[in-house]
């Protein structure tokens, strides 16, 4: 019997993934990072596997030439790299930066397209081309990793880019950038631009070629993979997709594209994936710029579904309607988000699903609180129905119940609030002024619930983000020789500091009868 033989398949080709976060990403206006963030965001890329670290721009202050050198000294992995203009005194001052790195690389550009020649260089072609040759062989002499860039590349007419291109290497360029620096190009054009010049340029064996896309008409992803399709073999991109103007190409989904669709995308990355949601939130805390829910890959909605439909086909088969494991970046696991079109089955599911073991008297109030949250707030998230649910059970024996509440509040004052308690089955009201609306809400508890507690601790925060998001309240109470704390949830924070008072108080009385319960049996 014959055995067919089939040829293995070719490995993946590398390709090199330069991270430019700390200074492209850096230079988008309010993206400032301090020392010791830009030190924490190098470690991180250096531990999940980027392969160039662009450090930042050493000429242009003195702290980013500590930050550079640092980082350089500190680097495991990576290569470092140090931007410089086509100018002697930013090469050497590069130089200077990364010669601490266990591998340095000097990153070089000037200008070549015509718009940049005549309006911002003010010189001749020919005038470039000495630049380039002068400028890479300094940076040659000051270390073997040199990189060049032709900025405003896709802009440049073919021919001239061509003789740019050869002058770099030919001087002693190890790696060539062509940057989409205005987000310009479209995914034919880019790929044609790198085959045209890998083609036509006699020593273009002798470097890697890299792309460096904007993301001006969204187009940075597709054209930074329209690259690689078309020769290069490094991709610059930074977390969060973050940059000048509309930003660069986003690594994590540069990464996951190569990843996922390895069918038509028959390359390698050395990047940890599962440490890109860590990656973004770290960049996102450093920067101060917040990721948007529907980014891809590491939005807050990358791997949530509210749909009834996709719910549905995600709780028969993932692969329906995700296309990676969330696991894969570093989510935990798939949300599958709660709203108001939810029933009762899925509200039972997402329960079980959660850990909770509910009466069906249990069940009912948590589900109508759930119906009552979700009318009120757009998307219910896990979180949410922890803090309900948890809320619910906590206060299912409370003596003393929030019935409604209304506050009158603002710049004029007095800051008033109405309040209707259930007090052991009987309904009282009371209004009462305070210096601002919690003041008030807490004064009229106080007028309801005559108590000596003082409160210790007042603290807000939300369950999950956005305007419509739940606040969570903790209070500590305390009453002689006995602490308490407690929490309440709300889509209002003013509700949800009643019910946090409220919640601490009912503590106070269970344990008041409960000594006074022990005694009475003492005293038997």
């Amino acid at each position: 019997m014959s055995e067919t033989v089939r040829a293995a398949a070719p490995s993946p080709e590398r390709v090199l993934i330069f991270d430019t976060t700390l200074r492209d990403g850096e230079q988008c206006p309010g993206a400032t990072m301090t020392f010791e963030e830009k030190l924490a965001v190098a470690e991180m890329l250096d531990g999940m596997g980027v392969d160039i670290i662009e450090a930042g721009f050493p000429i242009a202050s003195n702290g980013d030439f500590e930050a550079v050198s640092e980082i350089a000294r500190r680097s495991r992995n990576a290569v470092i790299a140090g931007l410089a203009r086509a100018i002697p005194a930013d090469i050497a001052r590069a130089g200077e930066a990364v010669r601490v790195a266990k591998r340095g690389r000097i990153h070089t550009f000037v200008s070549t397209s015509p718009i940049h020649l005549a309006h911002q260089m003010r010189k001749t072609e020919d005038e470039v081309l000495e630049i380039i040759l002068r400028t890479v062989a300094q940076a040659r002499d000051l270390i073997d990793d040199v990189e060049w860039s032709a900025m405003d590349a896709t802009r440049t007419p073919i021919d001239y880019l061509c003789r740019c291109v050869e002058a770099a290497i030919r001087a002693g360029a190890t790696t060539i950038n062509l940057p989409d620096t205005v987000g310009y190009a479209t995914p034919d054009e880019y790929r044609a631009m790198f085959r045209a010049v890998r083609e036509r340029v006699p020593n273009a064996d002798k470097a890697i070629f890299s792309v460096h896309c904007h993301n001006d008409l969204g187009l940075a992803i597709a054209n930074s993979l329209a690259g690689v399709e078309g020769g290069a073999r490094q991709i610059e991109c930074t977390i969060n997709g973050i940059g000048e103007r509309a930003g660069n190409a986003a690594l994590e989904e540069a990464v996951m594209a190569i990843r996922t669709r390895a069918d038509v995308l028959p390359y390698a990355t050395g990047i940890d994936t599962t440490q890109l949601v860590r990656a973004s939130k770290l960049v996102a805390g450093a920067t101060h710029f917040p990721v948007q829910y529907n980014k891809a890959i590491v939005g807050r909605n990358a791997f949530a579904h509210e749909s009834g439909i996709h719910q549905d086909g995600m709780l028969k088969n993932q692969s329906t309607y995700e296309i990676m494991t969330p696991e894969s970046v570093g989510v935990h696991k798939t949300s599958l988000v709660m709203g108001k079109h939810s029933g009762r089955a899925a509200f039972r599911s997402k329960l079980d699903e959660m850990g909770y073991g509910l009466s069906d008297n249990q069940f009912q109030d948590a589900f109508e609180r759930f119906k009552a949250l979700a009318d009120r707030k757009k998307h219910v998230y896990d979180e949410d129905i922890e803090a309900l649910v948890d809320e619910n059970l906590a206060t299912a024996h409370d003596r003393i119940r929030l019935v409604s509440l209304t506050v009158i509040a603002g710049t004029r004052g007095p800051q008033r609030a109405t309040m209707r308690l259930d007090i052991d089955g009987r309904v009282v009201t009371e209004e009462a002024d305070g210096n601002g609306p919690v003041d008030a809400v807490l004064n009229a508890i106080k007028t309801l619930v005559p108590h000596e507690a003082s409160l210790e601790l007042y603290d807000v925060h939300a369950v999950t983000g956005g305007t419509d998001a739940q606040a969570e309240v903790s209070v500590r109470l305390k009453q002689d020789d006995r602490i308490v704390t407690a929490r309440g949830t709300d889509p209002d924070t003013l509700v949800a500091s009643a019910k946090a008072y409220l919640a601490a108080l009912n503590k106070l009385l269970a344990g008041a009868s409960r000594r006074l319960h022990a005694q009475h049996a003492a005293a038997e």
